[in-house]
């Protein structure tokens, strides 16, 4: 049986592919022209536009509530793939290493930190059990661990897409990891016209976008996991 090419959005219709590329065209040509940049953030500046996106608002406003209970200024903290969280969150001493080239299915750093971050990493790693075994031994004993990942968005492959969770799922993923299950706290958010929207491109959030949870179709899913002390 002959399977089936993996859609990479490209229209099939000749009409549609030729109009798209038109449109790329085009919009290629706007960014190009003189002050764009500034006109885009007068754009956004009006609409409420922020750095967030539309689906990340509600889990970065969680998320950023439970490491503020945590007391950060005395924390030592490590973000997997990114450095968002180092200007969120003022940390006694904060660390970010890169994914892939940090790969943390193999084994954890020689060192432990008071939190550790994993923002829209999981859903990338080829072995998520093994890094969350490695992310165990990273976290100090009474530590963190804080991770969120997508659940209802198209597969996006840097390099790879393989996983989803729902709250449920990612709470016994960490809990096989090592972290005690009744330590777990999780949280989701979504709603159907950000699904719907997200499913063309990422958006950002500007003030009439819809902000209502339906928990029935969560976008964004998270989790902060405990180590006993």
């Amino acid at each position: 049986m002959e399977l089936a090419t993996p859609y990479d959005g490209t229209p099939g219709n000749p009409v549609k592919r030729t109009a798209k590329r038109i449109l790329n065209l085009a919009a290629q040509t706007v960014r190009a022209v003189p002050g764009y940049d500034v006109a885009v953030r007068a754009v956004d500046t009006l609409t409420g536009a922020d750095g967030f996106g539309w689906q990340r608002k509600i889990m970065y406003q969680e998320t950023k509530r439970l490491v503020e209970q945590l007391g950060p200024e005395k924390l030592d903290a490590l973000e997997i793939s990114g450095d968002r969280w180092g200007s969120l969150v003022k940390f006694r001493s904060f660390k970010s290493v890169d994914f892939p080239e940090y790969d943390l299915c193999v084994a954890p750093l020689p060192e432990q930190f008071d939190l550790v971050i994993a923002d829209q990493v999981f859903e990338h790693l080829l072995w998520p059990y093994r890094a969350g075994k490695n992310v165990y031994e990273m976290v100090r004993p009474g530590g963190h661990f804080l991770v969120m990942t997508p659940f209802l968005v198209r597969v996006h492959a840097h390099p790879t897409d393989c996983s989803r969770w729902t709250e449920t799922g990612i709470r016994h993923l960490l809990a096989e990891c090592g972290f005690p299950i009744d330590l777990i706290q999780t949280g989701s958010w979504g709603n159907l016209s950000v699904v719907r929207a997200d499913l063309i491109r990422f958006r950002k959030y500007r003030r009439h976008h819809s902000l209502r949870d339906q928990h029935q179709y969560p976008i964004q899913v998270w989790a902060m996991a405990a180590k006993p002390a």
